[in-house]
């Protein structure tokens, strides 16, 4: 399986994690609505955005999102809040714009959402 290039740094202020929790919730004409777990496992979003020190790491990065895991392959990710590895993939096998950011130490910056299954 792809690992996460190196060079791809993640910006941890940026990282927002958001889920569906796969459960089903029923009103009830009297009482407390019931709710049950639809799936054992929820699939977890993990928006975050990446910098690159240069235009030829971008670029690298990109080369390996076509060539590597052909957009939609799983590949091995370190959390960034947890620093436990998970599979990942990007949603939808989209990449956000790469744009310039200034006054920036690394500055290329690109807005992704990873999932994962939990």
């Amino acid at each position: 399986m792809a690992s996460f290039p190196a060079y791809a740094g993640v910006l941890y202020d940026s990282v927002r994690t958001s889920f569906d929790p796969s459960v089903e919730r029923t009103e009830m004409e009297r009482g407390v609505p019931k709710q049950r777990v639809l799936n054992s496992q929820v699939l977890i979003k993990l928006a975050m955005t990446l910098d690159f020190a240069n235009p030829a790491d971008a670029v690298r990065f990109e080369n390996w999102y076509f060539d590597e895991i052909h957009r939609i392959d799983w590949f091995d990710f370190s959390h960034p809040l947890t620093g436990a590895l998970v599979q990942a993939r990007f949603e939808g096998g989209a990449l956000g714009e790469l744009r310039p950011a200034e006054g920036a130490d690394r500055p290329w910056q690109q807005d992704v959402v990873l999932e994962y299954l939990r």
